[in-house]
């Protein structure tokens, strides 16, 4: 088994659901009392987000960076940063370190190529659904065309994940108007939604959706655990 390496506290509420589900998926492949080797750095996410919402995406690849190379040195076979929005920086992080990132866009991109899938719907941060970091990787190395919500449906939907879903606050009238926004979204050609914020999944489920819900945290750990565990052995 390989060690996984975690940077993790963006927010602590999504990461606790990595730690979950890539112990319960190796646990799956290996039986027994398996669970996985993971070595774990968590941020101050107040110090990020205020990073984030000044721009300052050169000091956070740095710091991202450190982090990458300290898991690394502790051990760490792969790198995973546990967020979406933070994959803005996953290449200054992977010039840094000689072990692989693995890229939340990457993995969530070959789940909807196994779905036929060519168009999704974007969910995240207004980083993640406005800049291109994660809509032109989709189409220009997978070949997946990205719609997003409107103006105005994109703030309300990056409020209410710093505002609500990082604290772990859920209520129902905020996951209707997600609804909502997803049900314009597939009138606009989406053929399957990108959960594309790792606090998302926890207000959004499949049940809630007749058409595919691509949870990237879920993705994400199952890609981890398939590089980490070698099922041969």
């Amino acid at each position: 088994m390989k060690t996984i390496g975690l940077i993790g506290g963006m927010s602590w509420e999504s990461t606790l659901e990595y730690y979950r589900l890539i112990n319960e998926l190796t646990g799956e492949k290996l039986g027994k009392l398996h669970s996985a080797k993971i070595i774990m750095y968590s941020v101050d996410f107040e110090e990020i987000q205020n990073l984030q919402h000044l721009g300052n995406w050169t000091e956070l690849g740095n710091t991202l960076a450190d982090i990458a190379i300290r898991l690394e040195n502790a051990g760490a076979e792969i790198i995973l940063i546990c967020t979406n929005t933070m994959h803005k920086v996953a290449q200054d992080i992977q010039e840094k370190i000689s072990i692989p990132l693995l890229h939340i866009a990457d993995t969530t991109a070959e789940e909807i190529k196994s779905r036929k899938a060519k168009t999704v719907g974007l969910l995240g941060t207004k980083f993640t659904m406005e800049e291109d970091f994660y809509k032109k990787r989709f189409k220009e190395k997978h070949g997946i065309d990205v719609v997003i919500p409107t103006k105005n449906q994109r703030q309300y939907i990056h409020d209410a994940i710093y505002n609500e879903l990082c604290f772990g606050v859920m209520k129902d009238s905020t996951k209707q108007r997600f609804l909502n926004i997803i049900n314009e979204l597939v009138s606009n050609a989406a053929e399957g939604i990108v959960l594309g914020c790792t606090e998302i999944p926890l207000l959004i489920k499949q049940e809630d959706c007749k058409i595919p819900i691509f949870n990237t945290m879920q993705i994400h750990a199952k890609e981890a655990v398939n590089f980490s565990v070698d099922v041969k052995s």
